[in-house]
């Protein structure tokens, strides 16, 4: 078995781990971590996973407690893992992080995007940017992983096989997630009152996520994210102008042909469909009227757009079967 220390284990993305972990044949969760509440009993954080890890306990992380760990996953707030990364790395460990700190090839563009100074900019170039539908090779041969954020994952994985028929500088991304996109934290923003029969803009222009999605686009991109009163999903509405006609519904069928996690239809998606589930389901059209392409995608948020894309990563890393431990199918209703 693969050892397997996560850092952030308290959180949503931590509890999505765990539970994709119990149905993995390789990974064993061993080094559970967790700042806001150490000491306490995992099935007392995560009562939902009594039966899969009896006995595990939450502690407060040291890099002392990962001797014997094969594989870290962390999920942390953005800045946390800049102060960790010198020290695991040289520890050797294979490591996946979802965190924002390593997903920027630029550490410019980090103090951009996040109004702060990269604190390890020389780490950057030891990290490769995680959608494995588009970068599984290089996945494969490192030892450190920087997992998209899942709005770029969403945005990106539509958007990336029609570029080249879209005219630079038109391209609009709106994209809806559910609250747990926002973190386990409680915040006035997603108290129940606040969330319950709304739906709202936020980040107008300034959304650090857009930082990803142009990097992987090589493109501008005006972003928009909503929050949604549901707890898990996003989906993303983008669209572009054309260059000229074009079938963008079939060049999303070609460019994902095979691809174990990406479902091309006709039908408009649904973020229902892909709860629980690795999937991303994806449509497109040319709108000759108006002379532009439209393309959608829904996922989980949690598990494609998280702890899904996080595991299939380490599954390439470690050379496991990609798909090994990771829901393909939804649940519904």
């Amino acid at each position: 078995m693969i050892r397997v220390a996560i850092l952030g284990a308290s959180g949503f993305v931590g509890a999505e781990l765990l539970r994709l972990c119990a149905a993995h044949p390789e990974l064993e969760p061993t080094a559970l971590f967790g700042d806001s509440q150490a000491g306490a009993a995992l099935e007392a954080v995560h009562p939902h996973l009594a039966l899969a890890y009896p006995g595990l306990t939450v502690e407060r992380y040291s890099i002392d407690r990962l001797d014997g760990i094969d594989l870290v996953f962390s999920a942390l707030p953005h800045g946390k893992s800049q102060d960790i990364a010198g020290e695991i790395l040289a520890a050797g460990i294979r490591w996946v992080d979802l965190g924002a700190d390593f997903r920027l090839s630029s550490a410019d563009d980090y103090a951009r995007w996040y109004n702060e100074p990269h604190r390890a900019p020389d780490l950057l170039s030891r990290f490769v940017y995680g959608i494995p539908e588009l970068h599984r090779a290089e996945i494969a041969r490192s030892r450190a992983i920087a997992a998209a954020g899942c709005y770029p994952t969403s945005a990106i994985l539509a958007l990336r096989p029609l570029i080249d028929c879209l005219e630079p500088g038109s391209l609009v991304v709106d994209a809806a997630s559910g609250v747990t996109g926002a973190g386990k934290g409680l915040k006035d923003e997603t108290h129940f009152n606040t969330v319950d029969e709304n739906f709202t803009a936020y980040g107008l222009l300034t959304h650090r996520h857009t930082a990803e999605m142009e990097m992987a686009l090589g493109r501008p991109v005006l972003f928009t994210p909503h929050l949604a009163p549901m707890n898990r999903g996003i989906l993303a509405t983008c669209h572009g102008i054309a260059k000229g006609p074009c079938n963008p519904l079939e060049m999303l069928r070609e460019a994902y042909a095979g691809e174990p996690f990406v479902h091309v239809s006709e039908r408009p998606p649904s973020t229902k469909w892909t709860l629980g589930s690795n999937a991303v389901h994806l449509t497109a059209r040319f709108d000759a009227r108006t002379g532009r392409v439209l393309a959608i995608a829904a996922l989980d948020n949690l598990v494609k757009g998280a702890a899904g894309q996080m595991i299939q990563c380490a599954n390439l890393m470690l050379g496991v079967e990609e798909t090994a431990g990771l829901p393909r199918i939804g649940v519904w209703p």
